[in-house]
């Protein structure tokens, strides 16, 4: 048997504004334009709450990028705090995201502004109607400085919607918070285009998926947890939605197609083809892709997380616009072939399968494939790591800058943090990392770590030649 992973067929290609999907579900069509990728150098800031701070969105973005170009380097940060409002990101925006030096800013908010438990009030509405004018106010200002930024490019980013209708959980249901979470991401969107500055829409697509799938399985949701947070199927959803949005779909890992009865190259895209050798019974040849396939994760990621990242593939044709690594071999006599890659069988299959062509990317046992997991298990290393500085983050600005005690990292806030967490959960929890983090020199080791792992990850990433044969099956 073939180990694959398996993607869902390819629908139209769509950009970010809006997703219409049919009453089936089963088509989109394209709306709006598109941003332009990163570049080699960029140094990316992603700027948001909890689903930034602890979530997997911008980790599988650079992962396609470290993976799909190798040789052109550039950095992101996870600029992200659990909980966070406008106001809160406002606060800190100069400290944690513009001090990094970054050449592009992406911006998502709203979800901790359209409240939780307050929808419960009397008057809900006119209490988060009035909220939201102090979030606007406030998002105002920011807009201004963030003009002032010349040398960043802005992205922001409409975040991923709050799934009221699902059935997977009882829990967290607070009426019309999504419709509120509706408005604030018109907001943003007017102000991107005021501004001339790029946009990227998770709310709609997103939230026409839970829908859609919804139709079919009342429990499906892309944050089955709290209704909120997406799982590891989720934020791949998202790096599907950013990457697609910065027209990068349907650029292939490689293409190869072969003329087995002349033993003619008909198109070697994105890689080279050498030394091809062999008749209609027997091929074999050389093979430099310029990419390398993205290794989707096979295992749930994160604390509460019960989705894998290759779940997406369920309802997002990720491998069909990304991943495809294909190698069509036309006019093999008839029967069925053995695919070697040095030295190594991968599977078998029919002349016809050859001549239909070959998702390499699918199979996870390919030299290139087992490379690419690597790079991907170094990236994880890396996540885990800045995780602990995001973490040591939400003590500084969510408990001790109420205090009088940002930054200040001595005993008297290692005693306010003991003294705090013994009724607030969250401060509980992040209590072990922060005594630790609370030492610069802790905190620069794990950076340095972090440098080592990436240049790591770029010192690896660059494809090699591998032989390919195919031979007929005994």
């Amino acid at each position: 048997m073939n180990n694959h992973i398996r993607s869902t067929s390819a629908t139209k290609r769509f950009a970010f504004a809006a997703i219409l999907f049919t009453a089936l579900g089963l088509k989109s069509t394209v709306k709006a334009q598109q941003i332009a990728p990163f570049k080699t150098g960029d140094r990316i800031a992603f700027v948001g709450n909890s689903i930034t701070d602890g979530g997997h969105y911008h980790s599988y973005i650079w992962l396609y990028y470290m993976t799909h170009f190798p040789n052109q380097r550039m950095t992101c940060y996870n600029v992200g705090i659990g909980g966070d409002d406008i106001n809160q990101i406002a606060a800190r925006i100069d400290a944690d995201a513009i001090a990094r030096k970054p050449t592009v800013l992406t911006l998502t908010w709203g979800m901790n502004d359209t409240g939780y438990f307050e929808w419960y009030r009397s008057d809900a509405q006119d209490f988060i109607d009035k909220r939201l004018v102090n979030s606007y106010k406030t998002y105002a200002d920011l807009e201004q400085k963030l003009k002032k930024q010349t040398g960043i490019r802005k992205i922001l980013i409409g975040g991923s919607p709050y799934d009221e209708t699902t059935k997977f959980t009882k829990k967290n249901i607070y009426p019309h918070k999504g419709e509120a979470l509706a408005k604030v991401i018109a907001h943003q969107q007017e102000s991107a285009r005021k501004n001339g500055w790029d946009f990227v829409d998770f709310f709609h697509p997103m939230d026409a998926i839970n829908k859609r799938e919804q139709l079919k399985d009342s429990t499906f949701s892309l944050t089955p947890s709290d209704r909120i947070h997406p799982d590891n199927n989720g934020h791949l959803v998202m790096a599907y939605i950013f990457l697609k949005t910065q027209g990068l779909s349907n650029k292939v890992v490689a293409d190869v197609n072969i003329n087995a009865s002349n033993k003619k190259v008909l198109k070697a895209a994105n890689c080279t083809v050498l030394n091809l050798v062999g008749s209609a019974k027997s091929l074999s040849f050389n093979y430099l892709s310029k990419s390398l396939p993205y290794p989707l994760d096979t295992i749930p990621r994160g604390w509460g997380n019960i989705k894998k990242q290759s779940d997406a593939l369920k309802v997002v044709p990720f491998n069909d616009e990304f991943n495809r690594e294909m190698l069509t071999v036309k006019n093999l006599s008839n029967g069925r072939y053995d695919l070697l890659i040095d030295g190594e069988r991968m599977g078998s299959w029919s002349a016809t399968e050859f001549s239909n062509g070959i998702n390499l990317a699918e199979i996870t046992t390919t030299p290139q494939y087992q490379q690419a997991i690597q790079i991907r298990e170094l990236n994880e290393e890396r996540w885990e790591i800045e995780r602990r500085l995001r973490n040591y983050m939400w003590m500084e600005y969510d408990l001790l800058k109420g205090k009088g005690l940002l930054y200040k990292d001595n005993n008297a806030a290692m005693d306010t943090v003991k003294k705090y967490a013994l009724k607030d959960i969250f401060v509980n929890g992040n209590k072990d990392n922060y005594t630790r983090a609370r030492y610069k020199n802790v905190r620069d080791a794990w950076q340095k770590q972090m440098d080592v792992l990436t240049d790591q990850i770029y010192a690896i990433n660059k494809p090699q030649t591998h032989r390919i044969q195919i031979v007929a099956s005994k």
